[in-house]
C-alpha cells in the first residue's frame, strides 16, 4: 500500500525504502528521539486545544448567567472579558481580535492621496510621501501593514481629496475573521499579573 513502511526498512526524506541495516545507529536514534518529542508534543497541544475550547464555552455561558441577574439576554458574539477570582489571585481574559483586510476601495484612497501629494507645495510635505509610500508597501508575502494605513487616519492634515481618501480607506476595512484567544494570569508578590505561558517554543 503507499505509503506503507515495510519491516526491515525505514522511508527516507525522499519516500525512499531504506534497509535497516544501511541506516547508522545515530541516524536511528536521532529519528526515535524526534518522534519520541513530536508524539508528547501532539499529544499536549490536542489537550491544550480541548482545554481553550471548553474554557471558552464555560465563559460565555458565564456571561450569559451574569447577563441574566439583570433580566438581560445576550445574542451574538461576545467581546472581550476579564474574569478575576474572589481573591484577586487568578485572572482569566478572553480577548477577541479581528483580522482585517481591504477591498478594492483601497486603490481609490491611494490614488485619491497621490493627487494630493502631487497638488502640494513642492518640498513642503516632502516627509509625507515618504511616510504614504511606507504605509502601502507590502512585506514578503504582498501583504499590506494594516496598522500603518489606518494610522494615516490620525494624520490632521485639511484637505478635501485627503478626507475623501481617508473615507475610502474606512469603508475598505473589511474583517476577515475573528481569533479568540485565552490568557490566563496569576498574581505575583509585586501585586502584577503575570502570563501563565502556555507556549512551549517560549
Amino acid at each position: 500500500m503507499k505509503g506503507e513502511i515495510m519491516d526491515g526498512y525505514m522511508k527516507d526524506a525522499k519516500g525512499r525504502m531504506v534497509p535497516l541495516e544501511m541506516i547508522k545507529p545515530i541516524d536511528k536514534a536521532r529519528d526515535q528521539l524526534v518522534r519520541e518529542i513530536v508524539g508528547q508534543s501532539l499529544s499536549l497541544a490536542q489537550q491544550i486545544a480541548r482545554l481553550k475550547l471548553a474554557a471558552l464555552n464555560d465563559v460565555k455561558a458565564f456571561i450569559d448567567l451574569s447577563a441574566e441577574q439583570y433580566g438581560v439576554k445576550l445574542g451574538g458574539k461576545k467581546g472581550n472579558v476579564t474574569l478575576t477570582t474572589f481573591d484577586g489571585e487568578y485572572r482569566l481574559l478572553i480577548a477577541v481580535e479581528d483580522r482585517i483586510s481591504f477591498d478594492e476601495r483601497l486603490q481609490a484612497a491611494k490614488a485619491l492621496i497621490d493627487e494630493c501629494i502631487k497638488s502640494w507645495t513642492v518640498g513642503a510635505r516632502g516627509e509625507i510621501k515618504v511616510l504614504i509610500d511606507d504605509a502601502f508597501s507590502v512585506d514578503k508575502q504582498g501583504k499590506i501593514n494594516t496598522n500603518r494605513v489606518l494610522g494615516l487616519r490620525r494624520l490632521d492634515i485639511v484637505d478635501e481629496k485627503w478626507r475623501r481618501a481617508m473615507e475610502a480607506i474606512s469603508d475598505s476595512v473589511t474583517v476577515v475573521e475573528s481569533k479568540e484567544y485565552l490568557r490566563i494570569y496569576k498574581r505575583n508578590e509585586d501585586g502584577e499579573y503575570d502570563l501563565v505561558n502556555l507556549d512551549i517554543s517560549a
